[in-house]
Order: C-alpha cells, then sequence, then structure tokens
C-alpha cells in the first residue's frame, strides 16, 4: 500500500530528497498553516493559538533557509534544532486547536498535524545524522 509517508522516508533513504524537496515541503507547511490560521475564529483562545501557529509554524521555513548557511556544523545542528523546536510546539498547538475545535476544516488540521509529525522525524533524524558526523569528523555537509 503507497502511503505519503513510506514515499517521503524512502526518498530520504536514498538521497533522493534534496534540501530543495524539504525546503519546498517547509514553505507549503508554513503556507497550509496560514491558510488553516485564516479560517480560526475570531475568539480569545483561537487568536492565542493563531498568533501561536503562525509564529512558530512558519518559522521553521525561515529557520531551515538559515540552517543552509550555517557557519559550522556545530551552528547548523543549532539552527535544525530549532527548527524541530518549533516543529514540536506547532504540533502540539494543532492537537489543542484539534480537540478544542477550533476550526472550520477538520481535514486541513488533520493534514497539519500529521505533516508536522512526518516534519519532526525527518529532523529528528537529520539532527542525530549530523551529530554522528560531528562525532565522528566527517566533512561538514549540509542537508
Amino acid at each position: 500500500m503507497f502511503t505519503f509517508r513510506k514515499f517521503t522516508h524512502k526518498l530520504i533513504k536514498t538521497k533522493l530528497m534534496n534540501k530543495f524537496d524539504l525546503e519546498d515541503r517547509l514553505v507549503k507547511f508554513s503556507v497550509l498553516i496560514i491558510e488553516i490560521v485564516n479560517q480560526i475564529p475570531n475568539s480569545k483562545a483561537g487568536n492565542h493559538l493563531s498568533s501561536q501557529i503562525v509564529r512558530s509554524g512558519t518559522s521553521v521555513s525561515l529557520n531551515y533557509g538559515e540552517a543552509q548557511s550555517g557557519e559550522s556544523r556545530r551552528d547548523f545542528i543549532h539552527k535544525i534544532k530549532i527548527v524541530l523546536k518549533e516543529l514540536r510546539e506547532t504540533y502540539v498547538a494543532f492537537k489543542i486547536i484539534h480537540i478544542a475545535k477550533l476550526y472550520k476544516n477538520e481535514v486541513k488540521i488533520i493534514e497539519a498535524k500529521k505533516e508536522s509529525n512526518e516534519l519532526i522525524s525527518i529532523f529528528v533524524k537529520s539532527v542525530e545524522t549530523a551529530q554522528k558526523n560531528s562525532k565522528l569528523n566527517k566533512p561538514f555537509i549540509k542537508i
């Protein structure tokens, strides 16, 4: 059975997914967040969570772009960890939005939760690989 998750992991394992594919995926994730935020009800909780996911969710694309210009492996790892931290924050916010039913389109919320979870998996692996390569003194090559 074909699933997007298996396909993505296969791309990563075979190194067919390059930094531009991942960057495009992060940009699409940020756009999905903007679409969702524009539909969240105008309430105290809705406004708070909207602001939160706009900041944390769109920053992943921007921080990833910044990581690509990392000055060293240590700087790169630090910036990728920021992306991971923001993804986790965004995922939890989507869980709250979903449980509290602060949405107009549940399908988009489910899609955003799934995508943020998959991106978390990608970046966990990226951090692990970069740290392992750092300890082995392998050449600094960005994802």
